[in-house]
């Protein structure tokens, strides 16, 4: 058997969702085909969803009532918000995202039928209930009144609204709208993998979202950001992240939010377009981020040739967006969620259990000794 340790370049199954690859020098994303630079000129979260729902494009009328089904979908069951209240308020929101899924999977009396209509209204509702929980469980922590979801916003707007309880400006929303539909997928990420191996059993969505929801919060994968958000906390200032980056990579520690997988060499073209978000949203609200972003940006890359990735400037964006730090692994959460779902739809529709081998190298034939003859 031939070992690839962390699975890396292993072909697990065949997708149509996403296509993550590097063509002549460059690093290609796509969703169902359609390349994510276009889509983040001239889409929108909702309109990004139903793509790697239905595998295509809506018609104008099309949206408008996939727009209204999420609106509809909305609202938490009085169980759900019961449940936020009485969490501990030290919770991770991330551990209270999960739950709540799980709690949902609970209030479904159809949660084991894995049927492609039933499947698509699981995933409709969960894509229209993940903000709220996020916005619900903040405002209950900090002691604040619920804001209830906004009919007349649309799904990143209203989420901030949730959050803040008022609406956000034009730009706020669109760096939200933005970056969900930048997160909404990438193939057999961590996460996604992990929904997948549950889907693959045939567990129902509300458990592989589990298995995703958990598999996001490490730091390695969606606390990326969190974690980058605390080391520009440590920087300071601009001036110090040079001498910062120079004693990280002396001490041979990892630089967070910098590398990938699959973009080795080569910019992530989620960060060419949340670089260029962060940029107009501190030139209008606040410069500190994105300036050390780009201090810290420029000497990984003096010192190592190391290029950031996604979570470098969401975390600048969030930051930016006054968002608290232990919210940035949800958010990442409310945009993936819609590739989730397809995956976990993708896979009960073509399903064979995914099961890898391990290459063992234990020990081998050993003896038994009884208890009473070892010394």
């Amino acid at each position: 058997m031939i070992v690839k340790e962390g699975l890396e370049d292993v072909i697990a199954c065949r997708s149509s969702i996403s296509r993550v690859e590097i063509e002549d020098g460059k690093a290609i994303l796509e969703y169902r085909g359609y390349n994510i630079h276009d889509l983040a000129k001239h889409s929108c979260y909702e309109e990004v969803a139903y793509l790697l729902l239905f595998g295509e494009l809506p018609t104008k009328s099309e949206l408008e009532a996939f727009k209204e089904e999420l609106k509809d979908l909305r609202e938490l069951p009085p169980q759900i918000i019961g449940l936020l209240t009485h969490l501990p308020p030290f919770t991770h929101p991330m551990v209270v995202l999960r739950t709540a899924v799980s709690y949902l999977g609970s209030m479904d009396k159809y949660i084991h039928y894995r049927s492609y209509e039933h499947s698509i209204e699981k995933a409709k509702s969960l894509i229209a209930k993940f903000p709220t929980i996020v916005a619900y469980y903040h405002r209950i922590r900090t002691g604040q009144n619920l804001v209830h979801p906004n009919d007349e916003l649309d799904h990143a707007e209203n989420f901030l609204y949730m959050l803040y309880g008022e609406e956000p400006s034009e730009l706020e929303a669109r760096c939200l709208d933005l970056d969900f539909i930048l997160h909404a997928d990438h193939e057999l990420n961590a996460s996604t993998f992990a929904a997948r191996v549950a889907a693959s059993t045939l567990a129902d969505m509300y458990a592989c979202i589990v298995a995703a929801t958990g598999t996001l919060m490490g730091p390695l994968h969606g606390g990326a950001a969190q974690k980058v958000i605390e080391m520009f906390r440590e920087i300071a200032v601009p001036w110090r992240a040079e001498e910062y980056v120079k004693e990280k990579l002396k001490r041979k520690e990892r630089l967070m939010g910098f590398g990938h997988r699959v973009y080795k060499n080569v910019m992530d073209p989620r960060t060419i377009e949340l670089k260029a978000l962060a940029k107009m949203l501190a030139e209008q609200k606040d410069s500190k981020w994105f300036e050390i972003a780009e201090a810290v940006e420029q000497a990984a890359y003096k010192y190592k040739k190391l290029l950031p990735n996604v979570d470098f400037y969401s975390a600048c964006i969030y930051a930016t967006l006054g968002i608290p730090d232990d919210l940035f692994i949800p958010i990442f959460a409310i945009g993936r969620i819609a590739g989730w779902t397809a995956h976990i739809i993708e896979q009960y529709e073509n399903n064979r259990l995914l099961r890898p081998r391990a290459l063992y190298v234990g020990p081998k034939n050993r003896k038994y000794i009884p208890i009473e003859e070892r010394g």
